[in-house]
Formats: structure tokens, sequence, C-alpha cells
């Protein structure tokens, strides 16, 4: 199946409107960071409190947070989990001053204010923020560590310039969905940065795709000038882009639909990075290494896309 058949665009001539499109993206996320203080951490990072409960009788979200507000946690994060009819909730807030029992203090209320409706503790977990600040770095490491692996792989499968060009489009695609939280000034926590390296991954997955076509063409009409091989290769493999992007954002939107409030973000962080990584490998990745190559053309005016080709 061919949703795009036979297509002839020109998108290596529109890689400068790409340019400024991707530019302003960048530099809105990095003006709502600014304005923002940063991103916003979730507990994971800045240290605080996790509570998982089950009340045995029906409750709303808004009880609980009515009950939250009258000791001081009115910014905590409650998230329904399981069926509705099991009246389970996930409690999470930011961490309290030095030898402050959090997990006490809510259950403490919780007990005053519905002693009709009892509850099962299911968990209770602190985190501290020196261990919350270790994983902020472990986080930030984790995404440069996986962005030098796949410059050094595709280096060894290509030539440095393709990674190059790999690279700049991952970071294009974590600063722009990144940025997007900011602007909703939606949480990062642990499962947002797996959504990260998951971007990461599946945007790579279709810039390999791309690359590999355009080494096919470079070797069979040679002759031809980068920017058109470029503009063949991407027409050639754009069905297959489209058709793999949109099954995959028919998966994550069902289940930044149905999937819960636990994964609420997280799909939603799916949801974006599909979009911006399959616009990214069509005009970002592509693009970059035409650039390299013309500005380390031959002394002969030719612009060479593989040294396989001479």
């Amino acid at each position: 199946m061919q949703f795009f058949k036979d297509t002839h665009w020109a998108i290596m001539g529109k890689r400068k409107f790409a340019y400024m499109f991707s530019g302003s993206l960048i530099l809105i996320g990095i003006i709502s960071l600014i304005a923002h203080g940063g991103p916003k951490y979730g507990i994971d990072f800045t240290g605080g409190t996790s509570l998982e409960l089950k009340f045995e009788k029906k409750i709303g979200a808004a009880d609980i947070r009515n009950s939250l507000n009258k000791i001081g946690f009115g910014n905590a994060e409650i998230k329904r989990i399981g069926l509705p009819e099991e009246h389970q909730f996930i409690i999470r807030v930011e961490q309290m001053g030095e030898g402050a029992d959090a997990a006490t203090i809510m259950e403490d209320q919780f007990t005053k204010d519905y002693p009709d409706n009892k509850y099962d503790v299911r968990s209770a977990v602190e985190i501290g923020p020196k261990i919350g600040g270790e994983l902020r770095r472990s986080a930030v490491i984790a995404i440069l560590v996986s962005l030098l692996g796949i410059l050094i792989y595709v280096s060894a499968r290509f030539e440095f310039k393709f990674a190059v060009g790999a690279v700049v489009a991952l970071f294009h695609d974590v600063m722009i969905t990144l940025g997007v939280f900011s602007l909703l000034n939606l949480e990062i926590s642990l499962a947002i940065v797996a959504a990260f390296l998951t971007i990461v991954g599946y945007s790579l997955n279709d810039t390999i795709v791309v690359y590999d076509r355009i080494r096919e063409n470079a070797k069979i009409i040679r002759r031809d000038s980068a920017e058109n091989i470029m503009n063949i290769s991407i027409n050639q493999t754009l069905s297959r882009t489209i058709i793999t992007s949109f099954t995959t954002l028919i998966v994550v939107v069902v289940l930044f639909l149905i999937g819960g409030e636990v994964i609420h973000n997280f799909s939603f962080a799916l949801i974006v990075g599909v979009v911006i990584g399959t616009y990214s490998s069509i005009f970002v990745a592509s693009p970059v290494v035409l650039e390299w190559s013309k500005r380390t053309a031959t002394k002969k005016g030719q612009v060479l896309l593989m040294h396989s080709t001479r």
C-alpha cells in the first residue's frame, strides 16, 4: 500500500523554510524554558513523596485535593489508577522540610476527613533531594551518551557527515518536545526521559531508511547532483515513512486517550515526538548532510555524497 506514488517534490529546495520553521520552534521552547526557570521537574528529580492509596468507597480526586489543601499540599499531583470502581489513587507531593513525614501527614488528614471510608496504603515512597539530583544528572547523561553512540554508529555505517545530520535531527526532536512540555507547563519525570529516548530511537530509524536509499542512489545515479539524489531518495521512501508514522501515531493517540492518567504525559510526549521525528527525518537530517557536502565540495565543483562514488 502506498499513499504517495511517483512523487517528485523538491524537498531540498524548501530546506531554508524548514530551517526557519525548526529554528522558530526551538527558539520559542528556549524562551519558555528561560521564563519558567528551566524544565518543570517532577519529584523523581526534585525529591518528594509518592503515596498510593485504595479507598473502600467512592471518592473523587476533588475530595482528595480538598483534604490536601488543608495541610498545604494544594499543588499535589493526583492520579486515578486501576478501574474506576477500585477507587485507587497515586498522590505525589514535593519535598517537605527535613524530618517531616509527608505520607503520615496525608494519611492522618484522610482518616480525619473520611472516617467512614477506610483505605489501604499500597505504597509510600520518599525520594530525597540528593537522589533526585543524581537521577537528573543520570537522565541527562543517558541522553547524551545515546546521541554519542548514534554518532559513532552512523559514522561507521555511512560517513561522519551523515552521523552529524542524524544527531542534529535527534537533538532537534528532543529540544522541540522539551519546549512543548515547557510551554504547557508539564512535568519532566523519569517516564518522560524514557519517552525522549524512545523518540530518539524512532526518529533515527526513519532517518536511517532515508540514508540507505541515498547511498543506493548515489551509486546508481552518481552523475546527478547531490540535491537531486536526495530529493529522489526522500520521495522514494516518503510513502513508507508516512505509513509507518501514521500507524505508530494511532497507537500512541489511543494510549493518550484511554491509557489512563499515569501514562498520559508519556503518551503525549510520544505523539509530539512521532510527528516531529517524521518531519526531521525528511526536512532536517538530509538537508544537514547536503549543506555539509556543499561546503566540502571538490575543487572541480563536484559535490560528493559518498566517497565510494568517486
